[in-house]
């Protein structure tokens, strides 16, 4: 029987954990939390200090007379869950199941599963802190009370099943004031004329833009504008008639906090921010890494600190100097400012051993656990690196009374870039201009002369990443609440994807309305700005949770009740299509279901039709010659099926290549392998396949 009983949350943890602690240590994962709110009620007594009535979730029955068992044999017991205010909370509820003295110094935390780090933290035990439970217990029940008394209204005047919530109202709401902004703009029309010279000595050519006269820049507003320039430019020589050059240097990006990993895995990777928790805790917690067993492979993904520990920043500059040289490194160890908000207990996420290369582990990591372990080990190599180099240059030509400028860049050190390049929002890449040596007074040719009619843009909607960092700026939520609201405003149907593009639907617009004009504080920004800097302070000791609900319920029940009064029905048509019910010939109408959309008839309850909405695959069925279409099971996963289905059972996890098979005419399947990729043919009875390299894109 083992003297000690360490706790955690996972048994891929418990695994990894278990590598590093001898037969003294019995390692045991909780599974998460093993109490919370009941579901079915709002659990909390408003008129008794807000008290939270926890009870056991259902089916952690076994889980827990385990741990009881074990807890009772053993000399000591650690609660190790993560070190946050979630990790503290589901510490203390297992402190309560277990019968632990809350003076009791059970509680371990540790920012990296690595051997050092486990050991060090089972010699210094401390008592569970109130202060970060408090501040879990206040988020719980605030969301809480919020979604169970708007909730319910939500449902009485709209519709069933759904929701509002402290950030997930805001959130929705940003994507609705978004769209707004893209509806109202109206265009404005602008020009630009180019010219493209030639320096006759070397016959070099380089792109100068049209700016002005010598005194002011001019806003080149219509055509007529613009001819009438161009007129005045055609007996006129281009002379240079200033340089400045300089040299300018570009620092990398810091490593990465929980919100900049889900932007950066979004832009780069193209993952949702759900699938990059996802992956990143997998990578935190253990991974069975060949030749060495389980293996946490980074440090804690819930942070919102660019700090890095000396040891890991020293590891890292050894890696750089043996690998590019002592010219990739800068003069002094880089030091990232954390913003003033964040919460610097943990470290930047990071890789936790250098010897574990992305490269030399690929095999026993998946194609996704892959990209994004090696997204956050070239992050943070490049942060410890030396700046880039630019030589610039800034050329003013004149041309008559006129004035244009060409601006060139060339990268005189890579730095930093020789590994990675942070993404933008707007997808535009740094390219080199390269312009010639030219001297002042030097007489340049114009080989061709452009305009062009443009018109201003409106604002581009969100996408996760935009939102997730509108999210953060605002300082409304936290790093680790990011994921779980952009997932839950999809679900409910208040957002769609079009592309990557978060898209208010009317339901989401009625639903932020309504919350606008009754809940404004709910969906205010500053308002939630304001309550995510007091619940903060609970975890500071500097307030008391029960305090701050206190001052936010009294003004909350007012406009509830004001509201419950105010509000009258709201109905929302459905959006009618010109596909007719194959029973009674009424035009069927979409309607949002349990698993998204699906078409249905309005002539409920009298005609029950409904079925799945199709869309074309653009090939024919290889068995019937009907129409092929694309198919989602009830997780969503994609898959080719036959219209004529149940009467032709032609069916395909492979989308279409794109062209025929040679042999019989039919289409070609896509089919992934490894780095290769199989086109196929569809018809089982042909069996023509051949090979080809997969591409950067799809890789």
């Amino acid at each position: 029987m083992a003297d000690y009983l360490v706790i955690v949350e996972s048994p891929a943890k418990a695994k990894t954990i278990g590598r590093f602690l001898g037969k003294d240590y019995k390692i045991e994962a909780s599974v998460g939390h093993v109490r919370d709110l009941p579901k079915s009620q709002m659990g909390v007594d408003i008129e008794h200090d807000f008290e939270p009535k926890y009870i056991t979730i259902r089916g952690k029955g076994d889980v827990i007379n385990k741990l009881k068992k074990e807890a009772k044999n053993a000399k000591k017991v650690y609660l190790a869950s993560d070190p946050d205010r979630e990790g503290e909370a589901i510490s203390w509820h297992l402190s309560k199941l277990l019968n632990i003295d809350e003076k009791e110094k059970c509680r371990i935390t540790f920012n990296e599963i690595t051997k050092n780090a486990v050991k060090n933290a089972i010699k210094s035990p401390r008592q569970i802190d109130m202060n970060l439970v408090d501040a879990q217990q206040a988020r719980r029940v605030l969301d809480r009370v919020v979604g169970y008394k708007i909730s319910p209204l939500l449902w009485r005047k709209v519709r069933k099943g759904l929701s509002a919530g402290r950030v997930q109202s805001v959130a929705t709401r940003l994507i609705c004031d978004r769209e707004e902004e893209i509806e109202r703009f109206v265009p404005e029309e602008y020009w630009t004329i180019m010219a493209k010279l030639l320096q006759t000595s070397t016959k070099s050519t380089f792109d100068a833009k049209f700016y002005g006269t010598a005194g002011e820049k001019m806003e080149l507003k219509n055509e007529e504008q613009v001819k009438k320039i161009l007129e005045e430019l055609k007996s006129s020589k281009f002379v240079v008639k200033k340089i400045k050059t300089s040299e300018k240097k570009r620092s990398p990006a810091p490593p990465f906090t929980t919100s900049t990993l889900q932007q950066e895995a979004s832009r780069k990777l193209g993952f949702a921010t759900k699938k990059t928790m996802m992956l990143a805790q997998q990578l935190y917690e253990g991974v069975e890494i060949k030749g060495t067993g389980a293996v946490g492979l980074v440090t804690y993904i819930r942070t919102d600190s660019t700090r890095v520990s000396a040891e890991a920043q020293q590891e890292a500059i050894n890696y750089i100097r043996e690998k590019y040289g002592n010219e990739y490194l800068p003069g002094e160890a880089r030091v990232y400012k954390n913003k003033s908000a964040a919460q610097d207990a943990h470290e930047a996420i990071r890789p936790t051993y250098m010897s574990m290369q992305p490269d030399a582990i690929k095999d026993s990591l998946s194609k996704d656990q892959y990209k994004l372990y090696k997204l956050i080990w070239d992050r943070f190599i490049a942060s410890q690196m030396a700046s880039a180099v630019y030589d610039t240059v800034s050329v003013d030509i004149s041309a008559g009374d006129y004035i244009f400028k060409a601006n060139g860049s060339k990268v005189k050190f890579p730095g930093f870039m020789v590994l990675y390049i942070e993404g933008r929002d707007d997808e535009t890449e740094d390219a080199e201009m390269n312009i010639p040596e030219l001297k002042e007074g030097e007489e340049v040719s114009l080989k061709k002369m452009e305009h062009k009619q443009h018109f201003t843009q409106p604002p581009p909607r969100y996408t996760e990443a935009t939102l997730v960092k509108a999210l953060e700026e605002k300082g409304i939520g936290r790093p680790s609440t990011y994921a779980p609201t952009i997932t839950t405003i999809l679900a409910r149907g208040y957002v769609e994807k079009e592309k990557k593009f978060l898209v208010p639907t009317e339901l989401g617009k009625i639903v932020t309305d309504i919350m606008k004009n009754h809940f404004k504080d709910i969906v205010d920004v500053q308002f939630t700005a304001q309550l995510e800097d007091k619940l903060d302070s609970v975890e500071t000791g500097e307030k008391k949770w029960v305090d701050v609900m206190k001052e936010f319920y009294g003004p909350f029940e007012k406009v509830l009740k004001e509201a419950e009064s105010q509000i009258g029905e709201v109905n929302i048509p459905d959006e009618v299509t010109d596909i007719k019910c194959e029973k009674c010939g009424r035009n069927m109408v979409i309607k949002n279901g349990r698993y998204g959309k699906f078409l249905a008839c309005p002539g409920f309850p009298e005609c029950r039709n409904a079925r799945p909405i199709l869309e074309e695959a653009g090939v024919n069925c290889p068995k019937c010659g009907g129409k092929v279409m694309i198919k989602k099971t009830r997780k969503g996963k994609k898959y080719l099926g036959c219209e004529n289905n149940p009467n032709c059972d032609f069916m395909t996890w492979n989308m279409p290549a794109g062209e025929n098979c040679p042999e019989c005419g039919n289409f070609l399947e896509k089919k992934y392998s490894g780095k290769k990729v199989v086109l196929k043919c569809s018809n089982e009875k042909c069996g023509f396949e051949k090979q080809e390299e997969k591409s950067e894109k799809e890789d």
